[in-house]
């Protein structure tokens, strides 16, 4: 039995809050990205566009929701793995997540209430997000050897 137990143990730093919420932002990620391209072809069938405006709209959210999933899969190994850099990484990336969100709620061409709502939601998981990952990163820090 010597190698059962060596006498050494590992804390776990990693932050179940911060993973949860990367978890279940990653479920509304898809689910939001299904609402708005259904709310995009709404759009495209009784709103008038300019040329070339609402495929363009599209391919920004697409752009927006490959980002965003970047920023998810980053933060969750980085949280994981407790790995300062990749949470960095992930907290870096809250800018153009945020700028997507804001172009989604202000400047589309036509901005309905449920827009408002689900980027509503989506700002309370990055505002969230964004917290708990400073959290962890001060918890990673602290670990650290000197």
């Amino acid at each position: 039995m010597a190698g059962a137990k060596s006498g050494k143990s590992q804390v776990i730093r990693s932050s179940l809050p911060y993973q949860v919420l990367l978890v279940c932002n990653a479920w509304y990620l898809a689910f939001f990205t299904i609402a708005e391209i259904l709310i995009f072809i709404y759009k495209g069938e009784i709103l008038p566009f300019a040329t070339n405006v609402l495929p363009a709209e599209v391919v920004l959210l697409l752009i927006w929701t490959i980002i965003e999933a970047m920023r998810i899969f980053l933060g969750q190994k980085g949280n994981l793995t407790e790995r300062m850099i990749t949470v960095v990484l992930s907290i870096v990336m809250l800018v153009p997540s945020v700028l997507g969100v804001v172009f989604l709620i202000i400047w589309q061409t036509y901005v309905l209430r449920i827009d408002v709502i689900l980027c509503a939601i989506e700002f309370v998981f990055l505002g969230l997000e964004l917290i708990f990952g400073i959290i962890s990163l001060v918890t990673f820090a602290r670990a650290a050897p000197y």
